[in-house]
């Protein structure tokens, strides 16, 4: 669904442009709300409403009584917000989670199928270049055919 990497600026009113392309993908899909969260690796996960719901649906499954799994949800539950985009295309996101990402100004917005993730644009090309060479020996252990 959400597919490309695409570089942005938080204005000065702390609201970032979502990509033209994302949008028109949610429009397509009926999208009018996503929620995001805190991620891994220091981004943000975006997801469309239904995406998030399914997500939910699954992390509902673990169990509480267990405490990597409380820890879990906890952090990725509390720090989650409900955006839509204005006229513009526009999300406001909250203080906590760009303190969180290490976002300041510059932004780089990743599609990764089901989901958005948000990143600052140094620890995007960071982790681009820490992980690039390893793509290949990645693919061969997961696509075992």
């Amino acid at each position: 669904m959400f597919y490309g990497e695409f570089e942005h600026s938080i204005d000065r009113k702390g609201r970032l442009i979502l990509p033209a392309k994302f949008r028109e993908v949610a429009k397509n899909q009926f999208v009018e709300k996503f929620f995001v969260t805190r991620g891994l690796d220091k981004c943000l996960f975006m997801f469309s409403e239904e995406e998030w719901r399914s997500q939910e649906n699954k992390f509902k499954t673990m169990s509480f009584t267990k405490q990597q799994p409380r820890t879990f949800n906890r952090l990725f539950f509390s720090s989650a917000v409900d955006v839509s985009f204005d006229k513009q295309g526009r999300i406001l996101l909250p203080q906590y989670l760009k303190d969180f990402a290490e976002i300041k100004k510059d932004v780089m917005i990743i599609g990764v199928s089901n989901r958005i993730e948000i990143w600052a644009k140094n620890l995007w090309h960071d982790f681009y270049a820490n992980n690039r060479q390893s793509f290949e020996e990645i693919a061969e252990k997961l696509m075992d055919v």
